[in-house]
């Protein structure tokens, strides 16, 4: 997802896709010890969107208004 697109996000939708991510995260990983994860990039792209939501949540509660 592009940053852009997350910044224009309130907390509260912020929180929910990291959670989803997370969960999304944890689902490749467990196909790819199994043998079942086709697309391996899947696992790099899911890892880089937590940690964009996370970057721009930690911005957010640094400063409110933003």
């Amino acid at each position: 997802m592009k940053p852009d697109a997350l910044r224009g996000m309130t907390q509260e939708e912020l929180k929910q896709k990291l959670k989803d991510a997370q969960e999304s995260l944890f689902n490749l990983r467990f196909q790819h010890v199994t043998k079942q994860l086709e697309n391996t990039a899947q696992l790099k792209k899911t890892r880089r969107t937590i940690a964009r939501i996370q970057t721009i949540l930690h911005a957010k509660s640094q400063n409110p208004t933003a």
